[in-house]
């Protein structure tokens, strides 16, 4: 009876759903995306955007029947991007925390993964201020994983070093002018663990949730004034869930769920 009733209740969101897409069928819709950060954002060899994120915002435009135009912004760059109209929403995994709800509103989570740190194969680091004192850890600038660092392991003698894109940040990890990187785990091990410069690494230590920098998980970022359109992708995103576009686009990337529960 209780799948009965959850069956019943995600069938009525859906079709909620395509009564709110009909106010944005047509309508322009300008998306801002950092495509540094695979599998969720990248850029293929003949310059397409990519990734996890990217289809599944696709697939949410798709289901409101609006004109969504990718736009390039850097990650650091999204939220004053956003609050001075360049762009209508941010859509570039952005985790939904307190503070980043101080300035902007956020849809329901698209996605809710932990943050990880990757070591070179062998290394005894973990994740403490005391087993990084002293050690250089890359981060991506404007990131979560960024506000942890700097709030948590700088104080204690860390020296975190910022970059603007992800692939700076592997690039000198790779080089050995890194002794660690702190991302989110689906970019860890999707983006670089998998492939062949990541083949001399390794996550390191346990995976970290902490709400306070962490959130609630990855959503879409808008004005704060934009009630409707963000109504509107959360009909959307209870519609694709309920019809399987989710699920099938969730198993092209990832051998686990993504969305991390309900």
């Amino acid at each position: 009876m209780k799948k009965w009733i959850a069956m019943l209740s995600l069938t009525v969101m859906a079709l909620s759903g395509t009564a709110q897409a009909a106010d944005w069928a047509g309508k322009e819709i300008r998306l801002a995306v950092d495509p540094t950060y695979p599998p969720l954002e990248y850029k293929t060899p003949d310059g397409k955007l990519a990734g996890f994120g990217i289809d599944m915002t696709n697939a949410l435009c798709a289901q409101m029947r609006a004109h969504c135009v990718w736009v390039e912004n850097s990650f650091d760059g999204m939220i004053p991007g956003l609050l001075a109209r360049k762009f209508d929403v941010i859509a570039s995994s952005m985790t939904i925390t307190p503070k980043r709800m101080e300035q902007i509103a956020f849809t329901n989570k698209m996605s809710n993964t932990p943050a990880q740190l990757v070591v070179r194969r062998g290394s005894p680091l973990v994740p403490t201020a005391a087993s990084l004192k002293g050690k250089r850890v890359g981060v991506q600038q404007g990131t979560s994983q960024e506000d942890y660092a700097r709030a948590l392991w700088q104080p204690a003698g860390v020296q975190i070093v910022s970059y603007q894109d992800q692939d700076q940040v592997y690039t000198d990890l790779v080089s050995g002018r890194l002794d660690a990187a702190f991302q989110a785990a689906i970019a860890a091990s999707e983006g670089f663990l998998k492939k062949p410069q990541g083949k001399d690494f390794m996550s390191a230590g346990q995976s970290i949730l902490d709400p306070k920098y962490f959130g609630q998980g990855d959503g879409l970022g808008l004005r704060k004034e934009d009630v409707a359109l963000r109504e509107a992708f959360n009909q959307a995103l209870a519609a694709i869930l309920a019809n399987g576009t989710y699920a099938r686009i969730n198993n092209k990337y990832f051998d686990f769920d993504a969305y991390g529960g309900k």
